[in-house]
């Protein structure tokens, strides 16, 4: 009996002790629901590194390449003119080296311009050239900076009809050969291949490539090297030359183009190139666009074009009814585009043409340093593109400041030599050359910023 009492006694013990048990388990649990689950992190360390900037390089085109001196070799280049090359910014630490340009007469000027890194700071150097040509088959003003290489880059402004002699001068300022593909956008597509040897200079003449369209777009596309692709153009309307340019290569396609300061000329009889004519490719896919006009120095919409647009053949809207004056384009696209405004200057009997690309988006902050030429008066214009008041220090050969507001637009002159630009905020800016009544010279490009700045990047082990 005894024995039978421990027994049961032990059993009870075990019971309660059960029910402790589980009545802990179950407030445990109750309390982990209730209570906030530990958090598994998986925090990746990483740091900031800002690049060490690498050497500007800058590369001029030299002299301007005539076609058709030759009659029994139409595609015979003979320098019509030499440009006028100047270095600004950090000349005395630039060095300059030729490049051989095979198959033209005459032909010199064509360079590189290398900055070297000091103290890890980015070379704040910048060129530009121009030239002035009053030839029976090659006459006009052009001016143009000097451009760092790219791997790719879109010529918008070339002409293959009668009276036009337009060249593609390819430039490889490096070490090995390039190989550059010339992709042709028309109505119909084409392709070929331009082999570029270390330290020359190359043209192609656009007919060459693109004959028979009537607005093409070429997309240069290199490998092995970057080059400098630029676009020379001489135009010759009936037996009298009206004009030359020398037109850079755009980046890439976007879908907000701002196209600043190109000048309207009054419309001369006969020209079927009056007033503004703006050129736009959509190279991937079809979409739609808006193009609006404003006045470069109020900033008031004064026209409005919807454009349709068929991928990979380029388009034009030619804006005769525009009064003599200077002019902002802007470009909404649906999908991204290419474009560029052709532009015209008249005096008297004398004229001349330019093509004004997309000035890209400055950033706050950055300071850009750029180069004007002699040759004809200038004009920095600038667009604001944020939604509230950004000022614009200007430096070097003219120094002031500009207040900008919100979405504003200025037309500041400015003294050929060089000049630093720096904004408190996002804008847009472009030199325009000439165009003003009683001269024909023009010119124009908008201003970028400096290829050579490294953007701080996040390292991660």
């Amino acid at each position: 009996m005894k024995q039978q009492t421990i027994r049961l006694a032990a059993t009870g013990a075990r019971i309660a002790t059960g029910a402790v048990v589980a009545a802990a388990c179950v407030f445990g649990v109750v309390a982990a629901v209730a209570a906030p689950w530990p958090e598994v992190r998986n925090d990746q360390v990483g740091t900031t590194v800002t690049p060490v900037p690498s050497d500007a390089l800058l590369v001029c085109n030299g002299s301007f390449r005539a076609l058709g001196r030759d009659a029994d070799r139409a595609d015979l280049m003979v320098s019509a003119g030499t440009t006028r090359a100047r270095i600004d910014g950090a000349a005395d630490d630039a060095t300059t080296a030729p490049l051989d340009m095979p198959g033209m007469t005459g032909g010199a000027g064509a360079q590189s311009i290398t900055a070297r890194v000091k103290d890890r700071l980015v070379p704040k150097v910048a060129a530009s050239e121009s030239l002035t040509i009053s030839d029976s088959d090659v006459s006009g003003f052009a001016a143009a900076p000097c451009r760092e290489p790219s791997l790719n880059s879109w010529l918008v402004g070339g002409d293959v009809s009668t009276g036009a002699s337009d060249v593609i001068v390819l430039s490889n300022p490096g070490a090995v050969t390039a190989s550059v593909a010339l992709d042709v956008y028309g109505e119909t597509r084409r392709a070929s291949t331009v082999v570029v040897p270390p330290m020359t200079q190359l043209g192609v003449p656009l007919a060459s490539v693109a004959a028979g369209e009537r607005s093409p777009v070429v997309q240069v596309s290199s490998s092995g090297a970057p080059v400098r692709a630029s676009l020379q153009s001489a135009l010759v309307r009936t037996l009298d030359a009206v004009g030359i340019d020398v037109q850079d290569g755009i980046s890439g396609a976007q879908t907000d183009l701002h196209l600043l300061g190109v000048r309207s000329a009054p419309v001369a009889e006969g020209d079927d190139a009056n007033g503004l004519v703006v050129r736009i490719l959509a190279p991937a896919e079809d979409g739609g666009a808006q193009v609006r006009v404003r006045s470069a120095s109020t900033g008031e919409l004064l026209d409005e074009y919807p454009v349709d647009l068929v991928g990979g053949v380029p388009s034009e809207i030619a804006m005769a009814d525009l009064p003599d004056g200077a002019y902002d384009v802007e470009i909404e696209a649906s999908s991204p585009v290419v474009a560029g405004v052709r532009q015209t200057a008249r005096a008297s009997s004398r004229e001349d043409f330019a093509w004004m690309l997309p000035a890209p988006e400055l950033a706050p902050d950055a300071e850009v340093t750029f180069s004007v030429p002699d040759g004809a008066p200038a004009t920095l214009f600038l667009r604001n593109a944020a939604d509230t008041e950004v000022t614009v220090a200007l430096g070097g050969a003219d120094e002031t400041s500009v207040r900008l507001a919100a979405g504003g637009v200025a037309a500041v002159p400015v003294k050929s030599g060089g000049h630093t630009l720096q904004p408190s905020g996002p804008v847009h800016a472009a030199i325009g050359m000439g165009g003003e009544k009683g001269t024909s010279a023009i010119a124009g490009w908008p201003l970028w910023a400096a290829a050579a700045t490294g953007q701080p990047i996040l390292v991660r082990p």
